[in-house]
């Protein structure tokens, strides 16, 4: 059975939307969705695992605890090392900002 990562995106959202769409042992990939998020500004992620994210739709900004910004449009992409600390800056708040992450070791 096919599915489509830009099918049931919703609106608005209170917090953004994280869904599982396949994952195994070392690995996990996630559907994001954003509309105007973004991390609490005393708060960073610091994850045991690398993540691999790419936005597919939409705009957003990602800030690195060592003081660099990076701009993400559709189809771009970075990896984040195991805990670098990091947040979401900003999320295009006029339209749905629609990543996906893979997690791995």
């Amino acid at each position: 059975m096919a599915n489509n990562l830009f099918t049931s995106i919703p609106l608005s959202l209170e917090a953004e939307q994280f869904e599982e769409l396949a994952g195994g042992k070392d690995v996990s990939i996630e559907r994001i969705v954003s509309c105007g998020h973004r991390s609490p500004e005393e708060g960073w992620y610091d994850q045991p695992q690398h993540e691999w994210v790419v936005v597919l739709q939409g705009r957003a900004v990602l800030a690195f605890e060592e003081g660099e910004d990076v701009e993400l449009a559709p189809g771009d992409y970075c990896t984040i090392p195991a805990h670098c600390r990091h947040r979401v800056k900003w999320t295009e708040p006029q339209q749905a900002t629609l990543w996906l992450a893979v997690h791995y070791s």
